[in-house]
């Protein structure tokens, strides 16, 4: 008989939820940006835009497939009616939902596409931080808008190579840390 979340209290919920290994969304935007940094290095600017969206538009969608090398189990599909899942997806669905700022802002300034969608879409880190019991996201989210940000002042000629470059290298930090957690959350006690 498979237990459903309805019959678990919040935190049997909470501790199903931090059983995953958290990986298969952060390898998935690392390999999304670097192709948005190499996008930028090669094609002219408004190409480089559409590149943005759409691969950050797809990281949820692609991390799916990713999901299915590492085991996770992204929809919660096995801890069905998890609260903890829904607040998750829900801030999945935030980071989608910024794009009607960044969008606007755009026609403004194209070259604010990064700053605005990387710091927009690395938001979700807060929430995922808070559920997850782990440091990770706090330390991903603030350190990616505080370098998105100086870095979009410091290099306005490159601001679609550089801040694509910051995220990746941010990425592989917030992998290492989750990578570490998972195994320590699976170590046999001696």
């Amino acid at each position: 008989m498979t237990t459903t979340a309805t019959t678990l209290t919040l935190d049997q919920q909470l501790a199903a939820f931090r059983q995953n290994r958290f990986l298969s969304m952060p390898i998935t935007g690392m390999l999304v940006w670097a192709g948005i940094g190499i996008a930028g290095a090669l094609l002219p600017e408004w190409q480089a835009v559409l590149a943005t969206y759409l691969g950050t538009g797809a990281i949820f969608y692609l991390a799916l497939l990713v999901a299915k090398l590492t085991g996770e189990d992204i929809l919660g599909r096995k801890r069905p009616g998890n609260f903890f899942d829904k607040i998750y997806l829900s801030a999945l669905v935030m980071s989608l939902l910024v794009f009607a700022l960044a969008i606007p802002f755009q026609f403004q300034n194209q070259s604010s596409v990064p700053l605005t969608v990387g710091v927009l879409t690395g938001l979700m880190w807060l929430p995922f931080s808070v559920i997850a019991g782990h440091w990770v996201g706090y330390f991903h989210t603030l350190a990616r808008t505080v370098l998105l940000v100086a870095a979009w002042f410091l290099f306005p000629a490159h601001r679609f190579t550089v801040l694509p470059a910051i995220i990746v290298a941010l990425y592989l930090i917030s992998i290492i840390a989750l990578a570490r957690r998972w195994s320590a959350l699976n170590a046999s006690p001696l």
